[in-house]
């Protein structure tokens, strides 16, 4: 039991590493808050940079040979 929970940690870890590091964010610019009084001016929300990991997938069509397996049980011999 506690070895599964030393995998389960370090799993963790791992994506939360491949997360970190696949994902890159930049602020440009500031974002403001609109100025309050009588006349109510438009704020302006923060422009954000975002490079992201590319991750590509796709499939693959593969031929198993996959081999019988003959079966006797002890009820079938002594007959």
């Amino acid at each position: 039991m506690k070895m599964m929970s030393v995998i389960a940690v370090v799993v963790a870890a791992v994506a939360i590493g491949f997360g970190v590091y696949m994902i890159d964010i930049d602020q440009t610019e500031e974002g403001s808050l609109p100025d309050v009084d009588v006349s109510v001016e438009g704020g302006n929300m923060p422009e954000f940079d975002a490079d992201v990991g590319d991750i590509e997938v796709g499939t693959e069509e593969v031929t198993v040979e996959v081999p019988t397996v003959d079966i006797e049980s002890p009820e079938e011999d002594e007959s």
